[in-house]
């Protein structure tokens, strides 16, 4: 659901930046208004920044080799981590610089004065269009998350990149909108250059939050609390695990878990009968969180007294640790 609803969104927001970027080039090739040409700017941006999500999921598809063994799900965290450099730079310094440049050759807007108002009227129903489509499909997989929440923890970045990309992108024209009407009110170009920095210092902000959060999901980011209760559940539930002696998660890409685990386990007749009991495990706990798809479970036999002593949970079974010239063990082992 998240990748369909994603690309949705993707394509909505696509489209409208394209035909908004070629109206506000025009507007501004004919006002001359630096707003106009910093809102061009994002809109080109933005629209290139929507390719590169379109490509990343695309190229995330791709089948696992010996060299990626895991797949290549995390490369859609990588394209969204360039969408973040992407509007900081073309975007948000562009803006800036703009901004610096209106404000040193302030000139007012003598030409085609009513082509930006209608210009930025226009995209601002178009943007809100787009904004209506992310949000939709949003909710579809935000449940009871806070807005905030679900662009700190969503796991799939397109949806979040977008919603903050048509965010931004509204609130840059009601900016925009602002330094053009105060420049054709007062005649002084200032306003207008005002409006660009405003412009530049939210894409800016925007950008760095995303820079953060797609940071994080590269780094690898666990399950989520509800999906670790639900796994911890899936596999201790049955006869086949004691308990837990440790495990881990790991996202592989937006719709990919991986879960590792050392589970204390009765002492088993056979090997047969072991692996069987693996299984039976691997099965709940697919159908607990179905996203968890690469599943590594060692068995050991708990030892609550090595546990309690601090030398390994699992060291009635441990592997004795070499020497040293000394005398003393290598390593302690572990559980």
């Amino acid at each position: 659901m998240s990748a369909n609803g994603g690309t949705k969104a993707i394509v909505a927001a696509l489209l409208a930046n394209i035909g908004i970027a070629v109206t506000k080039f025009i507007a501004f090739l004919l006002s001359g208004s630096s707003s106009m040409l910093a809102e061009a700017v994002h809109s080109v941006a933005d629209s290139g920044n929507q390719g590169l999500l379109l490509l990343g999921g695309k190229r995330a598809k791709r089948a696992a080799t010996p060299e990626h063994p895991f797949g290549y799900g995390r490369e859609r965290y990588i394209y969204a981590f360039i969408v973040s450099i992407v509007l900081f730079s073309i975007g948000g310094l562009f803006a800036l610089y703009e901004a610096y440049h209106k404000w040193s050759h302030a000139e007012g807007i003598t030409e085609w004065q009513w082509l930006p108002v209608v210009v930025l009227l226009a995209a601002i129903a178009m943007e809100s269009v787009s904004f209506r489509t992310a949000i939709k499909e949003s909710n579809q997989i935000r449940g009871n998350q806070s807005w905030v929440r679900f662009i700190r923890r969503a796991k799939a970045p397109e949806l979040p990149v977008v919603l903050l990309e048509d965010f931004g992108a509204l609130i840059g024209l009601v900016f925009a909108l602002f330094g053009v009407g105060m420049t054709l009110i007062t005649g002084n170009g200032r306003w207008d250059a005002a409006g660009t920095a405003m412009i530049g210092i939210l894409l800016v902000l925007i950008a760095i939050v995303l820079a953060i959060e797609t940071k994080s999901l590269l780094l690898g980011e666990g399950a989520e609390q509800q999906d670790l209760t639900a796994i911890e559940r899936a596999i201790t539930e049955g006869p086949e695990v004691e308990r837990i002696i440790h495990m881990k998660t790991l996202y592989l890409g937006p719709e990919e878990l991986m879960v590792a685990a050392k589970i204390g386990v009765p002492a088993y007749e056979s090997a047969q009968e072991l692996a069987r009991g693996i299984n039976a495990v691997e099965a709940r706990i697919r159908t607990a969180v179905p996203i968890a798809r690469v599943i590594y479970l060692e068995p050991d036999i708990y030892s609550a007294a090595a546990a309690a002593a601090g030398t390994g949970a699992a060291a009635d079974t441990a592997v004795p640790q070499p020497e040293d010239v000394s005398g003393e063990a290598v390593g302690r082992s572990g559980g």
